[in-house]
């Protein structure tokens, strides 16, 4: 699974890389992204429309749960089973999105404890994880707007640590993950694989990472 995640790119870097309209989005550092909060997230609601940034919350609700505390368990998606799991296979469908990302942590067990490790891209540029959203409506007639992340095996710089990672689209399958006219799975399950292992590095960092309340440059620095 994939439970924590940083976004520490310059929000111009962003904008060029991800085709946002309306320039840059203005976006805080972040260093320990954790379920629950807000994400951004990136989607295209109209085919050859501009792509868009939206601050989705992390943990998707399905449109037919009766309580939204089920997104606590909803972070992430199998991409061995997406297609047809009741909470997921919709979305995937219809509801898809970028999860803009710098790096990614995952713990691996030594000794009688976790130590964290965090992923990133060799060359340090930000990357894509490929994401889900829904839409559910409360009881009192408000909308929440939730996401997980693909997950999948992993490649062999994350196994070392962990048996899954997350989805990381390469930039030219963005349009087709975007795109809403795609509405068949066929198109889509063949992406959802382990990024090559030669484009990513991986290293330990401070147990700082393990509570959510840390979040600043401590938690990326290498130990």
């Amino acid at each position: 699974m994939c439970g924590r995640f940083t976004l520490s790119t310059p929000s111009e870097m962003l904008a060029e890389l991800f085709e946002l309209e309306g320039g840059p989005p203005g976006l805080p550092p972040r260093y320990n992204i954790a379920p629950s909060q807000p994400v951004a997230v990136v989607r295209r609601p109209v085919a050859d429309g501009p792509r868009r940034l939206h601050l989705l919350r992390w943990g998707l609700i399905p449109a037919w749960a009766k309580d939204p505390a089920i997104g606590a368990r909803m972070i992430n998606a199998r991409s061995e089973t997406v297609a047809d799991k009741p909470a997921f296979r919709a979305a995937l469908r219809k509801r898809r999105c970028l999860v803009p990302a710098d790096g990614f942590f995952e713990w691996a067990t030594e000794g009688a404890r976790k130590q964290p490790y965090l992923f990133r891209l060799r060359d340090g540029r930000p990357f894509a994880f490929a994401g889900l959203w829904e839409a559910w409506h409360a009881p009192t007639g408000d909308m929440v707007e939730t996401c997980a992340l693909l997950t999948t095996e992993a490649n062999d710089v994350v196994r070392p640590v962990h048996p899954r990672m997350p989805v990381i689209l390469t930039p030219d399958h963005y349009d087709l993950w975007l795109d809403p006219t795609v509405d068949q799975t066929a198109p889509l399950l063949p992406l959802l694989v382990p990024l090559d292992p030669a484009t990513m590095l991986g290293y330990r960092v401070s147990p700082r990472v393990n509570s959510p309340a840390n979040d600043d440059e401590g938690c990326v620095e290498a130990v």
